[in-house]
């Protein structure tokens, strides 16, 4: 299925009319609207069942209308988003519709993990149900084609028995230093580094006064999950169950305000997302960044979808998360997915 294009005067005549956005009446997983004026009617794109795209730069779109949309692209980036998603409109819908969800809510500045209108409990409440949406919206997918697509391209992978800890913990008392530990793979993100870092990081919510600083051995700071260990799990119901027991993002969240993530190298998919959570990020001169989760039949599985959008906005990170596209320490800087480039 193709996008479609609506000028902006169709664009706002189905926005006032909720029922022109049904799904009997929008047979494309993309909509791309023209730009214009901000207007009230535009807050009903967000029941859209479809991604929608405005057709404009993020920086120059009206305020009101590009809070109404899911991405914001135009010139070659929109011809991205569009290949992007007619290659992959499953994840690439359920990514809009989830990150509509798990975005942060009016009162909560998508640049600053600080409470404004919301308390901070409010604001923790939100993110930790977030977590649960984006967890359910990933089993989704795991159980659907364009996975399973994926997957059977992958081939068999196996990883030998690995003798040195996947996380190592240096306690200085005043601070903890936490080293992602599996530098032949690029840190690659398996269960026992999960494991020993969701531990590390629940202890830790016990000693309020103890900074934390986590960092990457070797050559890059984590490459996301380990490929080796995806589709391992038996059906998608278990596979929530376990996220929602094992997920490193809530203990990450109880400790964001007292941790600094040094970033260099390959920072992707799930170390992006991850990283994302801390109060400080600061990044090497070499590091890169992507979301490649969409390519894949899938979305951002380890709080991404709450994290992210914390740090750049909802249709930013939509952007990142369909593209795939790769940025580079300066725009990752411009756009405050980090804090400091040293």
């Amino acid at each position: 299925m193709s996008a479609l294009r609506w000028s902006y005067a169709e664009a706002l005549e189905r926005a006032a009319a909720p029922g022109l956005l049904e799904p009997s009446a929008v047979d494309a997983p993309l909509i791309i609207i023209e730009p214009g004026p901000g207007d009230p009617a535009f807050g009903s794109l967000a029941r859209s069942p479809t991604l929608v795209a405005l057709d404009a730069d993020i920086g120059a779109a009206e305020t009101d209308l590009l809070a109404a949309v899911d991405i914001a692209a135009t010139g070659e980036e929109l011809d991205a988003v569009i290949g992007a998603v007619e290659a992959n409109p499953l994840a690439a819908t359920i990514l809009g519709q989830t990150l509509r969800l798990t975005s942060p809510p009016p009162g909560l500045s998508p640049t600053d993990l600080s409470p404004t209108d919301l308390s901070p409990a409010k604001a923790d409440d939100h993110a930790r149900a977030g977590l649960v949406v984006e967890s359910l919206a990933y089993a989704t997918l795991q159980a659907g084609p364009e996975f399973a697509r994926w997957l059977d391209a992958q081939g068999q992978r196996t990883r030998p028995p690995e003798t040195e800890p996947a996380v190592l913990v240096a306690d200085h008392g005043a601070h903890i230093d936490i080293t992602l530990n599996r530098p032949r793979l690029r840190n690659a993100l398996n269960t026992t580094m999960r494991d020993g870092l969701r531990e590390t990081l629940a202890t830790l919510a016990h000693r309020p006064e103890t900074d934390i600083v986590i960092r990457g051995a070797g050559s890059a700071f984590c490459i996301g999950g380990d490929l080796a260990e995806f589709g391992t799990v038996a059906d998608p119901a278990t596979a929530h169950a376990i996220r929602q027991r094992a997920n490193v993002a809530p203990a990450l969240l109880a400790v964001a305000d007292r941790t600094t993530v040094e970033v260099h190298g390959a920072c992707i998919g799930a170390g992006l997302e991850l990283a994302a959570f801390a109060g400080h990020v600061r990044a090497a001169a070499d590091a890169t960044f992507a979301l490649p989760e969409v390519s894949m039949g899938l979305i951002p599985g380890a709080g991404g979808t709450v994290s992210v959008p914390r740090r750049i906005g909802r249709q930013r990170t939509a952007y990142l998360a369909v593209t795939g596209e790769r940025l580079d320490v300066h725009t990752a800087l411009a756009w405050g997915l980090v804090d400091e480039v040293v």
